[in-house]
């Protein structure tokens, strides 16, 4: 795949780029949770403020986006000043007479924060009036925001059409280390879980031509249980996944979990680990059993190229975090070196975290629903002119 990254632009000197980024972050009381986001994207930032470019950013912000104050993306725009160690200006607005005057105000090598692009209806639209307006305000728009690529907005789509565009360095590294997977060295295993098989089904179709092994956990787990004829107790199931699961009981290359850890209560109750046929009506699956980490951990020490999306159970509750933090522990310890290891997913990122050994995976997505996409083959409104 060839990307037009923006190191290929020519003459960026005092020019005045609009970068668009995802700085999607949790907020607490206008307090960032969590920035690994903002500073995956500092190599961009820096990299165009070193031609001296007039640099206008603008993000979304879902949190809270019925608030305005809470989804107010000027507590993005402080955050990045700090790791910057120099001012970005903020306007509360996308377009308009507000932001078109900030933006003559600008000198070379200043930051002006936009508004959450989410706040302008024109912006989930696709709107190309919307897009018109935010590419006036610049020379050329670099996209720096893969997790949003898979989305038709107007500041991902339509403002191509007005203005060269590029791939930002971040997004031209999501997409050379996600090429990796689609010719994987093997044998490859992909990891499995979180909650929601639909978002899945393509790429698991995909990955399980390409994969010496899928490894399953979490509530998607539940279904494959069930479609295999166990009980799953009151666990999370869903009769559509359980149909796809049917179709697929049979393949030797998916491994389900043979025990897991059950409670008669989400947030706690009785806790104790039951192998998978000794599941009663009353327990709820909330995460995979020591016999299932020993027998996933074996696979994955056998992988050349690892891919891992969904965590294997409740992993926020102390009591049901052991099973996701142990497969991140595996994933890191075998990636760099050993084999070629790739995490994403927020709540898979964030266990990942939990473990301080991200550092040794070889690359940690900022994405979940666009990594799925990308990997399974469908066309990003985001990527195209800027990759192909």
């Amino acid at each position: 795949m060839r990307i037009k990254s923006i190191r290929q632009a020519k003459n960026l000197n005092n020019k005045t780029a609009f970068l668009r980024v995802d700085f999607n972050v949790p907020l607490e009381n206008g307090l960032i949770k969590e920035d690994y986001k903002i500073v995956a994207s500092l190599l961009t930032i820096r990299f165009l403020l070193r031609y001296n470019c007039r640099l206008i950013i603008a993000t979304h912000l879902t949190q809270s986006l019925n608030n305005k104050k809470k989804a107010s993306a000027k507590f993005i725009a402080s955050r990045l000043s700090q790791l910057l160690g120099k001012e970005v200006k903020f306007v509360p607005d996308c377009v308009g007479k507000l932001v078109i005057d900030a933006v003559a105000k600008l000198k070379a090598g200043e930051i002006l924060f936009l508004e959450n692009l989410r706040f302008n209806k024109g912006e989930e639209k696709n709107d190309k009036k919307f897009a018109k307006q935010l590419a006036d305000l610049a020379d050329l728009y670099v996209n720096d925001a893969f997790a949003v690529c898979h989305r038709n907005h107007a500041s991902v789509s339509a403002i191509k059409k007005y203005l060269p565009a590029y791939a930002g360095l971040l997004l031209e590294k999501e997409i050379i280390n996600l090429n990796k997977i689609n010719k994987p060295k093997q044998p490859l295993v992909f990891i499995v879980g979180g909650i929601k098989i639909e978002t899945k089904i393509k790429l698991i179709k995909k990955l399980l031509k390409k994969s010496y092994r899928l490894l399953v956990g979490g509530a998607i787990a539940n279904n494959f249980i069930v479609a295999n004829g166990f009980s799953a107790g009151r666990s999370v199931v869903d009769q559509d996944s359980i149909k796809f699961a049917t179709k697929l009981k049979n393949s030797d290359k998916i491994i389900l979990p043979i025990d897991a850890i059950v409670s008669n209560k989400k947030d706690g109750g009785k806790v104790v680990a039951k192998n998978i046929g000794e599941i009663d009506k009353k327990d709820i699956i909330l995460d995979i059993g020591p016999k299932t980490i020993k027998l996933y951990a074996g696979f994955i020490k056998q992988a050349n190229t690892i891919i891992w999306n969904g965590p294997m159970g409740c992993f926020e509750n102390e009591h049901f975090k052991h099973g996701t933090l142990a497969i991140a522990r595996i994933v890191a310890s075998r990636s760099t070196g050993k084999a070629f290891g790739v995490v994403g997913g927020g709540e898979t990122v964030e266990a990942l975290k939990m473990t301080k050994m991200a550092e040794y995976v070889d690359w940690v997505s900022t994405c979940g629903g666009a990594m799925l996409a990308y990997l399974s083959g469908e066309k990003l409104p985001g990527l195209k002119n800027i990759a192909s």
